[in-house]
C-alpha cells in the first residue's frame, strides 16, 4: 500500500521487477487489479455538519478510503455535547456526505476499540485538542498509532462567524425548555449515575456547565444542576426556612437557564400546601425544569442536617401521597419528574418506616425516591438502597452524600443509586474564599497580597459567552 496525497504527482517505475514510487504519493491506485488505497478514520461528535467537518472529510478523502465514526450518545455526554439527534439519526446525517466508504458507531471517546478493529493508516482530526482535558484523547490516539506506524493528521480548527453561529444555535436548542426538560430522563438511561452539583447563580451555573476534567484516560463533567433552597437562601443572606419566596427562586432558575444547557433538579422543600404545589409543578414544567424534589415534612421548614436537634414533623404517608398524586395529575408532559424525599432516617424513624414510605410514594406516582441521612457512614443509606432494590428494580434512587462523603459514585451505583447530588459544596467553598480575601485587604490596606487567591477578570470574562 502507498501513502497518498496527489494523483497529479504520480510517477511510477519498476526497479528489480517491483513497482515503486519515484516521486509523490497517491490517494488511490488501482490498476491491473491492484488496490493501493489507504485506510483513513475520523470521528464526528456533532448534530450538525458544517464547513469545518467537510474540510476534515476532504482531507481524509485525499489520503485514502474514509471511515467515519459517530460517537454514541452516552459518550457524547462525556464529551460535553449532549446529543439532540439519536445515534442512528446522526449516522444517517453523516452517510449523506459524498465520498465516505463506511460509517460506524464509536462506543468510546478513546480510540482503542476503533483502532484495533479498523487499523487505520491515518486518523484525521481537528487541532483543537492540543491543550485542556481533551488532550487525553489525542495522546491515546498517538500512542495506539505509534505501535504499528499509523499517523495522526491534524487539520486547523475552523472558526469563523458562520461556524460560531451554528454552535450558538445548537446551544440555544439545548437550552430550550422543551428540550432541556427531557434530558434528565434521557441521562438516567445513558449514564451509570447522574452527577449533579448545586448552583445558585448564573456564574455557578457556568461552573457546572463548563468544568471538565481528565484523569488518567477518562474525561468527566457534571450531568445536571441542583437549585437548592439552602443555597438560594444563603446566597441572599437569609435563613433556610422557606423565607425566600417561590418568585425569587424562579428568578434564580431563569438566571441559570439563560447561560446553561444542562438539566435542572429543583429543591421544592416540603412542596407547601397541595394547592400551591400543583401550581408550582406547572410553572417549573413550563420553565423547562426536569424534576422537583419534595420532602415529607410539615410545618416550618428546618434544614435536615439539624435532624432531631430541632423540632421537625414528618407528614403522614396518606397526606404526602395525596400531594404527590395531585402534582402528577397537574403536569402536562411525560418528561417532568416528581421525586419524593424521605426524612425517616434523619428523624430516627428507622429503615422499616423509610421503606414503607418509599413503596407508598412510588405507588402514588413518584418518579423517584430520595433517601437522606446525616450519618458520617453511608451504611444506613446502603441498607436502604439494597432493601428497596429487592422489590423495585427501576425507580430512580437519589442520594445527597454531604455527611457520608467518603463513598464514591461507583460504589453508590453498585447499590442501585441513579442520581448523586453534591448539594452545597460550591457555596461552602465560596464563603471562606471571599472572607479570606476580605481579611487580607483589611490587614494589608491594599489588595496585592490577595492576588494569589484571585482569578483574573479576563479569565472570568472568558467563561461568559457573547451573543
Amino acid at each position: 500500500m502507498l501513502r497518498g496525497i496527489d494523483n497529479e504527482s504520480i510517477d511510477l517505475e519498476f526497479r528489480n521487477g517491483e513497482m515503486g514510487v519515484k516521486r509523490g504519493e497517491i490517494d488511490l491506485y488501482a490498476e491491473g487489479g491492484i488496490d493501493m488505497a489507504k485506510t483513513v478514520y475520523t470521528c464526528f461528535c456533532t448534530d450538525n455538519i458544517h464547513e469545518g467537518h467537510l474540510k476534515i472529510i476532504e482531507e481524509a478523502k485525499r489520503l485514502g478510503d474514509v471511515t467515519v465514526g459517530v460517537l454514541c450518545d452516552s459518550e457524547m455526554i462525556r464529551y460535553n455535547r449532549f446529543p439532540i439527534l439519536t445515534t442512528s439519526e446522526r449516522m444517517e446525517m453523516v452517510k449523506r456526505i459524498p465520498g465516505i466508504a463506511k460509517v460506524v458507531v464509536q462506543n468510546s471517546m478513546l480510540y482503542d476499540e476503533v483502532i484495533h478493529t479498523i487499523h487505520p493508516d491515518y486518523v484525521v482530526h481537528g487541532d483543537n485538542w492540543n491543550t485542556g482535558p481533551l488532550q487525553v484523547i489525542r495522546n491515546n490516539i498517538v500512542s495506539l498509532l505509534n505501535k504499528y506506524g499509523g499517523e495522526l493528521v491534524e487539520i486547523p480548527y475552523t472558526i469563523n462567524e458562520h461556524v460560531q453561529k451554528i454552535d450558538r444555535q445548537m446551544r440555544e436548542k439545548l437550552a430550550m425548555p422543551e428540550l432541556r426538560r427531557t434530558r434528565l430522563k434521557k441521562l438516567l438511561k445513558l449514564v451509570p449515575i447522574v452527577k449533579t452539583i448545586e448552583v445558585h447563580s448564573g456564574l455557578t451555573g457556568l461552573i457546572a456547565e463548563k468544568t471538565i476534567v481528565s484523569k488518567g484516560e477518562a474525561i468527566d463533567q457534571f450531568d445536571a444542576m441542583w437549585v437548592s433552597s439552602l443555597c438560594d437562601s444563603t446566597d441572599r443572606g437569609k435563613p433556610d426556612i422557606e423565607l425566600v419566596d417561590m418568585t425569587s427562586r424562579f428568578r434564580t432558575i431563569n438566571d441559570v437557564m439563560e447561560v446553561t444547557t444542562k438539566p435542572i433538579i429543583f429543591d421544592g422543600d416540603t412542596g407547601g400546601l397541595t394547592e400551591h404545589f400543583v401550581y408550582n409543578v406547572r410553572s417549573l414544567e413550563r420553565m423547562g425544569v426536569s424534576a422537583v424534589i419534595i420532602e415529607d415534612k410539615t410545618g416550618l421548614k428546618k434544614n435536615s442536617l439539624f435532624g432531631t436537634e430541632v423540632q421537625q414533623t414528618q407528614d403522614s404517608i396518606e397526606n404526602f401521597c395525596n400531594k404527590i398524586s395531585a402534582g402528577k395529575k397537574a403536569q402536562l408532559s411525560e418528561d417532568f419528574m416528581i421525586i419524593a424525599r424521605i426524612e425517616s432516617l434523619i428523624l430516627r424513624q428507622g429503615q422499616e418506616d423509610a421503606l414503607k414510605r418509599a413503596f407508598a410514594y412510588v405507588g402514588a406516582g413518584a418518579d423517584g425516591i430520595m433517601i437522606h441521612s446525616r450519618e458520617k457512614s453511608p451504611d444506613e443509606i446502603i441498607r436502604f438502597c439494597d432493601e428497596f432494590r429487592k422489590k423495585d428494580k427501576t425507580t430512580p434512587i437519589v442520594v445527597v452524600p454531604t455527611s457520608f462523603n467518603s463513598i464514591t459514585e461507583s460504589e453508590l451505583s453498585e447499590h442501585g443509586v441513579n442520581i448523586v447530588i453534591y448539594a452545597n459544596q460550591l457555596i461552602r467553598a465560596a464563603y471562606p474564599a471571599m472572607e479570606n480575601v476580605a481579611r487580607s485587604i483589611l490587614a494589608n490596606h491594599r489588595a496585592k497580597e490577595a492576588d494569589d487567591s484571585l482569578m483574573s477578570i479576563k479569565k472570568i470574562i472568558t467563561l461568559i459567552d457573547e451573543i
